[in-house]
């Protein structure tokens, strides 16, 4: 596990005109930045998720993960449990056009950057998604976007649908929450609450594990009837946990 880590770190850092060669020389697809963008602004995307969200089969994708890692835009290596990840170099988020800080995925948040990655595929798949030509804004770019002093939460992305005649929500913005592990109630009514006023958000979109989507239910239940009906909660897909390792 060091070794693959250590080898994508090595591609993320070596000599700057060795990854120009190597980008030069590899000429990448649509889908190939398409990956790299979600790859970016989702912090990085496991191999299986990868799959989905390029429309690949998952053998497809070692073979595309390594031509990015010859231009110098991507590293990969096993993070935890379950696939191996891939994650943008600082070469790669420059030349994404994305100001963000090119690091590793954090250990500790492997399964909720997992888990919205699969909320965000789960919700593209849908014909409303297609119709309307919604698009998501990642809660990496939501934090970029705010200002150094900026208070209230963040939620974990936004749906924003254009304002079309084709689009079954014209105009309206959503949040999206991501539950893993169930908080204390007081803490998911204060966020749940702030969300919603002053109409903030056209819809407060829950995805929540088994766990955790009894205390958002009671949460949304104690709202008032006007709030309440711009709440959705839902179960997240099962995609949005890692498989279990093959025996």
């Amino acid at each position: 596990m060091l070794g693959d880590i250590m080898a994508g770190q090595a591609a993320g850092t070596g000599a700057r005109t060795a990854r120009r060669v190597h980008a030069d020389a590899v000429r990448l697809s649509q889908r190939d930045i398409d990956g790299l963008l979600l790859c970016g602004e989702q912090y990085g995307a496991p191999y299986d998720l990868l799959a989905a969200a390029l429309r690949v089969s998952p053998a497809a994708v070692p073979g595309i993960a390594a031509r990015w890692r010859r231009t110098g835009y991507a590293a990969t290596g096993r993070l935890g449990p379950g696939p191996r990840w891939c994650w943008l170099t600082r070469d790669g988020m420059a030349a994404a056009g994305l100001g963000y800080q090119a690091t590793r995925p954090a250990l500790a948040r492997l399964a909720h950057i997992r888990a919205v990655l699969a909320a965000r595929i789960w919700a593209a798949g849908g014909p409303a998604w297609a119709d309307g030509q919604a698009w998501w804004q990642s809660e990496r770019r939501l934090r970029a976007d705010r200002p150094p002093l900026g208070t209230g939460h963040v939620p974990d992305a936004e749906i924003h649908w254009p304002s079309i005649a084709a689009s079954p929500y014209p105009g309206q913005v959503w949040a999206v929450e991501v539950e893993l592990t169930p908080k204390p109630i007081a803490r998911t009514t204060r966020i749940m609450a702030g969300l919603l006023f002053p109409m903030q958000y056209a819809q407060v979109v829950y995805l929540a594990a088994p766990a955790a989507r009894p205390v958002v239910a009671r949460a949304a239940a104690g709202l008032a009837a006007r709030e309440r009906s711009r709440v959705a909660v839902r179960e997240l897909p099962p995609s949005a946990f890692a498989p279990e390792p093959s025996s």
